[in-house]
């Protein structure tokens, strides 16, 4: 039997439920992974309450990602074999001992990469990634504001931000997150909980930013939009905020700018030959040191559902992980 944390009607995270349920069967083209630590995302959040774009079929457990050793091989998996240690992009079923996933959902786990980091790897860093190299197109030398930066996808973006050669401000919510942003590489940080987010913008960037990476919305999105420089790119990357914003649509036209959607698992599917290679060019960063995940805080499998809760309350730095 395999323990797994399951949703079994839409709820909090408090209402998700731990029990022992039959292995699934290892079809052709799939392997089957022992899993030894998840991934917690704002996804989790959402997907629980029936307000993600994907609806699993009930009962189901969250977690889109994880990292494991391979248990099992179907008939037809050609580049891996029983031990390779993998991360697997899931969509959602990774609170869980073990999993049954088709061999195209799995990226060797780099060496030198924990679990824990390589369950907190690919979601946020591919994310990003995706933002800023195919949506945003950004260059070297230009000014990139981060907002939430000191959370996953934020701190991701920091760090690759920096890699491609921009200069990055980092706004948060505290001196403490912008502390951690500073650490991974920002260049300078707003506490816009204390100060006017576009006020302190006039003072660093006068001619404004050439890219806003956006995973917060909330009040904050029109402060960012209207800080823009000429020909910028809004990146539009989630609401963790909540309130989804309305943004006067005649910004774009005074500014020059594009308002760009990033939804990554939809990258995937659609394009996943260049998908396929910002995974590549990922794990080269890792190796060279220019990336690293940081796992704040690890919860057993049984306290799954409080990891989320603690994301939802953001009480979150970098990212935290289940483990099993």
């Amino acid at each position: 039997m395999v323990k797994i944390l399951q949703c079994k009607a839409y709820g909090p995270p408090e209402s998700l439920v731990l029990e022992e349920v039959a292995p699934a069967p290892v079809g052709r083209g799939e392997v089957r992974v022992r899993l030894h630590a998840a991934g917690v995302n704002f996804p989790d959040v959402l997907i629980i309450q029936g307000k993600y774009q994907f609806k699993p079929e009930m009962p189901f457990a969250p977690g889109g990602e994880a990292a494991g050793e391979i248990t099992e091989v179907g008939d037809r998996v050609t580049g891996y074999k029983v031990g390779d240690k993998v991360i697997v992009m899931t969509g959602w079923g990774a609170f869980a001992e073990e999993i049954v996933v088709g061999a195209d959902r799995l990226a060797p786990l780099p060496p030198g990469m924990s679990y824990e980091e390589g369950a907190a790897f690919l979601m946020t860093y591919a994310t990003s990634h995706h933002a800023l190299k195919q949506r945003a197109r950004l260059q070297p030398g230009e000014t990139l504001l981060v907002l939430g930066a000191a959370g996953g996808v934020g701190l991701a973006a920091v760090e690759l931000g920096k890699a491609m050669g921009a200069r990055v401000i980092a706004a948060a919510s505290t001196p403490e997150k912008l502390a951690l942003a500073k650490e991974h590489g920002a260049d300078e940080g707003i506490n816009y909980a204390a100060e006017s987010l576009r006020d302190r913008l006039r003072e660093l960037a006068p001619n404004g930013v050439d890219v806003v990476y956006d995973p917060v919305g909330g009040e904050l999105s029109e402060q960012a939009l209207r800080s823009i420089a000429w020909k910028g790119r809004f990146l539009v990357v989630g609401f963790a905020a909540g309130p989804i914003p309305s943004i006067p649509l005649n910004l774009a036209l005074l500014k020059g700018c594009e308002i760009v959607g990033v939804f990554w698992g939809a990258f995937t599917v659609r394009e996943p030959d260049l998908h396929r290679e910002n995974v590549a060019e990922l794990i080269e960063l890792f190796q060279a040191g220019k990336i690293r995940p940081l796992v704040s805080k690890t919860y057993p499998l049984a306290e799954g559902g409080r990891a989320i809760r603690d994301m939802m309350e953001r009480r979150v730095t970098g990212k935290v992980v289940v483990t099993m």
